[in-house]
């Protein structure tokens, strides 16, 4: 009972106080000021959160609908990511309106604008950069297998790193022009630093260049089988800024910077396409049918499975060799990849079939005569 009565003397007292600051001329001003600054900062908050609020709408009803008219879903994957900043951009600014046209001390409405902008640049640049990677994306997924693509899926990550150092530096520059800073001798000072490290790394800096030389130009791509100067052959497993790793036949990782790889001649054996031609050398004796020894080595490699029908095995007389007549066997296989195995089965079957047919290999023969010395 006492504890009601306390909470009945509060509210009371309360409502006197209130009541008495109205009675007054100065008080009655002061809180109709007030109460129609809120009432107009609240109302331009609400404004713009029905405003946000319809443009979700038109653009989730009206907006979809016209993208239905179009043969590509670029528009619509562009529109999924657009919609939500479109949101969070109408409620953000109908923020920093409101504020704005509050009676509040300069500093503290400084402040607090200046926040609600540096939010408002960030979404802004948020919403720039979801469009560029959607539009990068799609133009990937429709270009990666085209020769004269300009940018290679491996080029994606890199391609996003600069767009977001772009839109970072353009953002810092719009929020500090904001504060009345001088920008020029920001760019200055970091033109400066820029050449400082540029001499200071000008070996990574030739890597990186190549680097992005070989992901315009494409030489090669992830997956493709290069053979080196030097002889290495191995597949592509990475390109990156500064190396290329090549995983080689022998299961070894070779870590070649990109600026020699650019500076030095090299063969793709996956490029125009992964078909790959072996070719197999026999020395037969000197008293075989040649014609016959070339029919039965293409019958014997269209006898492996994987060797090509179209183009067909071929077989020529190359030389006369000191001690056997030379024979070249050229076959086709469907993937660089199988060319080891198949030609392993190739020789095991010419072994074979040479044995049936009485064609000897010879050995190399040397004939030594001995004469006796006259007195």
């Amino acid at each position: 009972m006492s504890t009601q009565s306390s909470s009945a003397y509060s509210v009371s007292s309360l409502i006197d106080l209130i009541l008495a600051l109205i009675q007054t001329q100065e008080g009655d001003s002061f809180l109709l000021f007030w109460a129609k600054e809120i009432l107009g900062a609240l109302l331009i908050l609400a404004l713009f959160w029905l405003l946000s609020h319809l443009a979700v709408m038109v653009l989730n009803r009206w907006g979809r609908r016209l993208t239905t008219f179009t043969s590509t879903d670029l528009d619509d994957r562009v529109l999924q990511r657009v919609i939500p900043y479109v949101s969070r951009l109408s409620i953000v600014l109908g923020v920093y309106l409101a504020i704005r046209s509050l009676p509040l001390h300069e500093k503290l409405v400084l402040i607090t604008s200046g926040i609600i902008y540096i939010i408002l640049v960030v979404i802004v640049c948020n919403l720039i950069y979801q469009v560029m990677d959607e539009l990068m994306k799609w133009y990937v997924a429709g270009q990666q297998d085209t020769a004269g693509a300009v940018m290679s899926r491996q080029m994606m990550p890199v391609a996003e790193k600069i767009v977001s150092l772009f839109l970072m530096g353009a953002a810092l520059i719009v929020v500090l022009k904001h504060f009345n800073y001088d920008i020029f001798s920001l760019v200055t000072a970091l033109g400066i630093g820029s050449l400082a490290i540029g001499m200071a790394a000008k070996d990574t800096l030739a890597h990186m260049i190549s680097g992005f030389t070989i992901m315009l130009d494409r030489p090669f791509r992830v997956g493709d089988r290069i053979q080196l100067v030097g002889g290495q052959i191995g597949d592509v497993a990475d390109i990156g800024l500064r190396s290329t790793k090549i995983k080689t036949l022998d299961n070894q990782l070779l870590i070649i910077p990109n600026s020699d790889l650019c500076n030095t001649m090299l063969t793709n054996q996956a490029f125009p396409n992964s078909r790959s031609k072996g070719r197999i050398n026999i020395g037969v004796a000197y008293d075989s049918d040649v014609e016959q020894v070339k029919q039965l080595l293409v019958a014997t490699a269209a006898e492996v499975g994987d060797v090509l029908t179209d183009p067909c095995p071929e077989a020529f007389f190359v030389s006369f060799g000191d001690c056997a007549l030379n024979m070249s066997l050229f076959f086709w296989v469907e993937e660089y990849s199988t060319l080891f195995a198949t030609t392993d089965k190739i020789n095991s079957l010419i072994i074979k079939r040479f044995a049936e047919h009485s064609i000897e290999i010879p050995f190399p023969i040397r004939t030594v005569k001995m004469e006796k010395g006259t007195d």
